[in-house]
């Protein structure tokens, strides 16, 4: 992969949910979803005015309290995707925000050395190429960087944010805060805590997340059979909702036609019944007509005898 696609693909991943852009102070939800801290802090707000105790994860819908003083800014913060944005600043051209861990005079940083880790400026590297013992270190430019000296950026240690300890890796893990530490740290505030190695303490959470992760599988995959079974079912209530259906439609349009052939016979007999009145009629009217006729000859005949 090149990179550019790689640092692409670095901003999609470092993209805050919220405002779509990337995170500024990125804070780690209970759920594990990272957003602005900003971002969180308006979303608690407006869910304050609406009179709510909570917010919903943009992401995943999990309830989360919001605290009492309305700021998330004691969340635990994302190291990785801190790690992103400092990597992301490099590309962009924004070199100002790392400036030389080796002098004095906070310069700006133009190389990375990988052995040491630490930001160079370009008098600082220049001495530390001509030193015997820093001179074979592996380094790169900040203006070359490729997608291999990416990856080791993302990857270098994390250092700690405590004032004093700025140049100490956190390389321990405080059993009894659950916060990564410094050597320093060890001594100074948590003293006496159980502590374990860093890749050891990640190695066990890696553990349980597998553990959890085999869980929700399985619960996945028992919930997308039920799905099929609920999909299976419906499709079959359907077709055989149809099919009564089209049975009823049928049933119902063979009575239509069977009473309108009915009908049709029902007019027919009606028909002959009134033709076989209807000259019935006309006979007897014929009879009647005749007899009228001969009853008045006869009046008549008879009339003109007596005149």
């Amino acid at each position: 992969m090149d990179v550019q696609q790689l640092l692409k693909n670095l901003k999609k991943e470092a993209e805050c949910s919220l405002c779509i852009e990337t995170v500024k102070y990125p804070k780690t939800l209970p759920c594990l979803h990272s957003f602005c801290m900003e971002c969180l802090n308006r979303h608690a707000n407006f869910a304050r005015r609406q009179l709510k105790a909570t917010i919903k994860c943009p992401v995943c819908q999990t309830s989360i309290q919001i605290p009492e003083t309305d700021t998330f800014e004691n969340l635990p913060s994302s190291f990785h995707l801190n790690r992103l944005v400092d990597v992301l600043a490099l590309e962009d051209g924004s070199v100002q925000s790392h400036r030389c861990s080796s002098c004095d005079e906070n310069n700006t940083a133009t190389c990375y050395c990988f052995v040491c880790q630490d930001f160079l400026c370009a008098s600082c590297f220049e001495a530390h190429q001509r030193l015997k013992a820093t001179r074979g270190h592996p380094n790169v430019l900040i203006d070359k960087l490729q997608a291999q000296d990416v990856e080791e950026l993302i990857h270098r240690p994390v250092m700690c944010s405590q004032q004093y300890h700025e140049d100490q890796p956190l390389e321990f893990y405080s059993e009894d805060c659950k916060v990564l530490i410094c050597h320093k740290c060890t001594v100074v505030s948590h003293n006496r805590h159980t502590m374990t190695d860093t890749q050891k303490a990640a190695q066990e959470q890696k553990n349980q997340m597998a553990d959890a992760v085999g869980k929700v599988k399985a619960e996945i995959v028992r919930y997308e059979s039920e799905i099929k079974k609920q999909i299976d079912l419906r499709n079959k209530n359907k077709v055989e909702i149809l099919n009564e259906e089209k049975n009823m439609t049928d049933a119902v349009e063979k009575l239509i036609r069977d009473l309108r052939e009915h009908e049709r016979k029902m007019k027919d007999k009606f028909r002959e019944i009134y033709e076989a009145e209807l000259k019935h009629h006309a006979t007897r009217l014929e009879n009647f007509e005749l007899v009228a006729t001969q009853l008045k000859s006869c009046f008549e005949r008879c009339q003109s005898l007596l005149d």
